[in-house]
């Protein structure tokens, strides 16, 4: 008689059990990847606490407590804005406009990907042409430039910005995925599942899915640090949304407020550098995934 323990599900469990704690023993030996890792550990959990750590009156431009663009001091470490608000605090709290927008644009961008490249690797024929003919024009067409056009019909929020990033970057995703389709699908289990009355449906989700999601996961955590650099590109350029905080539009105030040719230094460079930093360890974590997913990449730091 089968016990609970036994059964398919429980059985399953143990597998990705198992599968996870291998996952977890290879990236441990990968030291960039548990660099970026542990740093991005760090920047999640401030922006997490920031109304806690700087309060949500750090926006404010009536209750500003500093003067117009002080220099660093022991009251402000990182300065003020020419409103005389806390830049530090601004870039505590810019963080968590930066990270959403960075995570659900990717996470739209490789879903689109994802679907398209299932989709047209396991169809294939003229449905899998028209796929990769779309799918080519959007490669050719330059991204930035894409999400300009739609920010910019668009109204200026947050979700237009996740929506312009995320329809616009998917198709690196969408190819290196129906690559991945098409490999999985010429394995003998595919040919023994659709012998046994497995549909569509059931090859796409229960044999290719499984098997392209390492890849996924990989794509996905270098996509993100690629929407955070967009979204950071169109909140520089006037293009976000003006009633929220990130490190973007802290750029583009600087740049209003004239800190280029003033030389306030203070003002440009804790954006940029938290822009750069998370989009290293974003990348560093990446890399470091997708070297574990595939030894034949070589071994990481």
């Amino acid at each position: 008689m089968t016990t609970t323990d036994s059964s398919p599900t429980a059985l399953s469990w143990a597998r990705r059990r198992h599968s996870a704690a291998r996952f977890w023993r290879a990236y441990r030996t990968r030291r960039a990847g548990l660099a970026g890792l542990a740093a991005l550990a760090l920047i999640t959990l401030v922006a997490l606490a920031a109304p806690l750590l700087v309060g949500s009156d750090v926006q404010s431009v009536t209750r500003a407590p500093g003067g117009p663009l002080e220099s660093p001091s022991a009251e402000f470490p990182l300065g003020t804005d020419q409103f005389g608000r806390s830049l530090l605090g601004l870039l505590v709290w810019g963080a968590r406009i930066s990270l959403t927008v960075g995570l659900l644009a990717a996470a739209l961008s490789v879903a689109i990907g994802t679907l398209v490249g299932i989709l047209a690797g396991h169809y294939g024929g003229w449905f899998s042409a028209l796929a990769m003919r779309v799918t080519d024009w959007f490669l050719v067409m330059p991204t930035l430039v894409l999400a300009i056009v739609l920010a910019t019909v668009m109204s200026r929020s947050v979700w237009t910005v996740i929506v312009a990033i995320g329809v616009t970057s998917w198709p690196t995703t969408a190819r290196l995925v129906r690559a991945q389709t098409i490999a999985v699908e010429s394995r003998p289990y595919i040919e023994r599942a659709r012998a046994l009355g497995g549909g569509h449906s059931h090859v796409m989700s229960r044999h290719v899915l499984p098997n392209v999601m390492p890849l996924v996961l990989a794509q996905t955590t270098l996509c993100i640090s690629s929407a955070i650099l967009t979204e950071a590109t169109l909140a520089f350029l006037g293009l976000g949304d003006p009633t929220v905080v990130s490190w973007g539009g802290m750029l583009q105030d600087a740049r209003e407020a004239g800190a280029v040719s003033a030389g306030h230094w203070w003002y440009l460079a804790p954006p940029g550098i938290a822009v750069a930093v998370v989009a290293l360890c974003f990348t560093l974590c990446g890399r470091a995934i997708e070297s574990v997913l595939n030894p034949r990449l070589g071994a990481a730091g």
